[in-house]
């Protein structure tokens, strides 16, 4: 449920997650050893729900594992969680809002066809020593990993078991702070690696569209993926999603509280 919006708003985004939703039954496994191939045809779209024990034991720790609904299309493959329950997303949240500093000056600015414009949010990289990530004719050199940065890379290392070396943080002060349609496609991703999304804070559309189908005008006709992503929870966009889809966060005007995105990408040494 959408806590950030009320119990109707999460009516509505459960009718959307649901609307093709496939039912499986309970796996020992954690995401990567499930069979991800199933539901994901070239053809139709549909979210598959993928069941997993609350926890299983290892040694002395009780390690989580998580229900993971997949989400398909032409060309599209994420998978989608609840990462953290609702009294960790706040305490993250809260942690985030006081420890996070955001750039400023020039590195809040982005090059859209030739011309220079202030950037409609605030955003800021972390990562590991050396790497650098450039984007919208900038270039960006990450900022060391603090603590509550590094306990949500391990949550979603130990949920996905895919290891993340660097993070870009947006956050959004309300419903007029967006991202166009834009794809996360830079030359110095590892190739084929995931994007790890995680958001905290009020829930936002988020619109997947096709490269051929994203205007009136279109050879093409492939609906949109529309999505409303949950206070503590992870996206997984899986290859080749971002080479075929863009996505966007577009402005909505009655939401009046933040949201803070961040999204965890493995970068060429």
């Amino acid at each position: 449920m959408c806590h950030w919006r009320g119990q109707s708003a999460g009516r509505q985004y459960e009718k959307i997650m649901d609307k093709y939703v496939i039912k499986k039954g309970l796996t020992k496994s954690k995401r990567t050893h499930v069979d991800e191939s199933a539901g994901c045809s070239d053809t139709g779209s549909l979210t598959e729900e993928l069941s997993g024990k609350k926890c299983k034991k290892t040694g002395s720790l009780l390690e989580p594992t998580y229900t993971w609904k997949r989400i398909c299309a032409e060309n599209l493959s994420c998978d989608y969680t609840s990462l953290f329950n609702r009294a960790e997303a706040n305490e993250i949240f809260q942690q985030l809002e006081k420890d996070i500093v955001y750039f400023t000056g020039d590195l809040s600015k982005v090059k859209v066809y030739g011309k220079w414009h202030n950037v409609p949010r605030k955003q800021v990289t972390f990562g590991d020593a050396g790497l650098t990530y450039t984007f919208s004719g900038i270039t960006l050199t990450p900022k060391p990993w603090i603590p509550v940065l590094n306990r949500i890379r391990e949550r979603i290392q130990l949920a996905t078991e895919h290891s993340f070396n660097f993070v870009l943080i947006n956050r959004y002060k309300d419903g007029n702070d967006h991202i166009g349609d834009h794809r996360d496609d830079e030359k110095e991703l590892v190739p084929q690696s995931p994007i790890a999304s995680v958001s905290f804070g009020a829930c936002r559309d988020f619109i997947f569209r096709h490269r051929d189908s994203r205007s009136k005008n279109s050879v093409r006709k492939i609906e949109p993926v529309r999505l409303e992503l949950e206070h503590g929870s992870l996206l997984v966009m899986n290859f080749p999603t971002n080479v075929y889809w863009y996505h966007s966060l577009p402005v909505r005007r009655k939401v009046l509280t933040p949201r803070v995105n961040l999204t965890f990408r493995k970068i060429i040494q």
